[in-house]
């Protein structure tokens, strides 16, 4: 698309903050909209809907790579009315296709990407993509002439697919038939709990490793309920395991998202309000029921992550009511080089500990932390 047809600054007067980063791209984004479907149909080409936040590093990532790309945009501007969501304004639509993420893929997340018609029928979704094709990954611009062609060529086979998603999403939404319940299937649950158990390095899974305090509010409460502490064993040695990761800011204070590693060592490092509040929960009901020697560790990483919040999150009084926090904190921060990285804020070298440090504290950090010069 030639930039005369583009409008821009559809964008620039949103309430939300990531729609607002987006105003200046090339991309001709729309926000979610009757307006825009009715272009699409009246263009007669498909929707392209992004959804991400503000703090989504990701988002980010592909934000640079294509949406302030002049190629990647024009490639876009062609073949769709281009849409943006922010998901924490708008769950409702997020959540719908991303049902069709999880159902088509068995997976999701943010950038959440899906071609939809005017109808608002999705017959692609995808998560993060590249500017260019690779690793078997399709990359935008291909995307965007792919669908351009299947859309002119093909029309009866992606009107099939979309009718077949949307029977699924339709299905989706129906209220599921009551499952058992009661003492067996809280049994079941809990040995499935104790299958996943990193028996090693705590929590649950291999990697990415999430915080999962809803976890251990499970095992806590179904502990109590049989009087198995094997089951709150569990959920204690995955609050502390979290808590003496580099998933933990051992800093600050506060969870960062998620640990790319199965030994909770390299964090993703946005941090999550929501997290946060989970994960001092968790904390307090383990104290609550009875942590043993970890009663005290639990403890202060709790009060540690409240101080985070407290400190960190409040909004300025002049965005609105008192008493707001921020529902996140970008995991992407300015490093030395004046460029922007992920987790520059955060990240240290051993020079860095040698400097802060006494000798033989330093050597004991490198120890407790697993650092290497590298």
């Amino acid at each position: 698309m030639s930039a005369s047809r583009h409008t821009g600054n559809r964008l620039a007067e949103a309430s939300s903050p990531y729609l607002r980063q987006h105003a200046d791209n090339p991309v001709d984004w729309w926000p979610w909209a009757d307006a825009a479907f009715a272009e699409a149909a009246r263009r007669d080409v498909p929707v392209f809907l992004s959804v991400g936040y503000a703090a989504c590093h990701w988002c980010h990532v592909m934000a640079h790579e294509s949406f302030e790309n002049p190629e990647a945009a024009a490639a876009l501007n062609a073949a769709f009315v281009c849409v943006k969501v922010d998901r924490e304004e708008r769950p409702d639509v997020d959540g719908i296709y991303m049902d069709a993420c999880l159902a088509v893929h068995g997976s999701g997340g943010w950038p959440l990407t899906a071609l939809l018609t005017p109808e608002r029928e999705p017959f692609y979704v995808a998560t993060y993509l590249p500017r260019l094709s690779r690793q078997g990954r399709v990359g935008v611009i291909d995307l965007a002439e792919g669908a351009a062609r299947a859309w002119r060529d093909d029309r009866a086979g992606i009107r099939a697919t979309a009718a077949d998603m949307t029977a699924a999403l339709n299905a989706l939404a129906e209220p599921p038939e009551a499952g058992e319940s009661g003492p067996a299937a809280f049994a079941a649950a809990g040995e499935a709990m104790r299958r996943l158990a990193d028996p090693e390095h705590g929590g649950f899974g291999r990697a990415p490793k999430f915080p999962t305090p809803h976890h251990a509010f499970f095992l806590l409460a179904e502990a109590h309920r049989t009087d198995d502490a094997s089951l709150s064993d569990l959920a204690v040695r995955a609050l502390l395991a979290v808590s003496r990761g580099g998933v933990f800011d051992q800093i600050g204070g506060g969870l960062h998202r998620y640990a790319t590693d199965r030994a909770w060592a390299l964090p993703h490092f946005e941090k999550m309000l929501t997290d946060q509040a989970l994960y001092v929960l968790a904390c307090a009901e383990a104290v609550a029921a009875g942590a043993g020697s970890a009663a005290d560790a639990l403890r202060d990483a709790a009060q540690a992550t409240i101080r985070y919040a407290l400190r960190d999150l409040p909004l300025p009084a002049e965005t609105g009511p008192s008493g707001l926090f921020a529902t996140s904190e970008d995991a992407d921060s300015p490093g030395p080089d004046g460029h922007t990285h992920e987790g520059a804020f955060y990240v240290w070298r051993e020079a860095d500990l040698d400097a802060a440090l006494t000798p033989d504290a330093a050597a004991l950090a490198r120890r407790a932390f697993g650092t290497t010069p590298e």
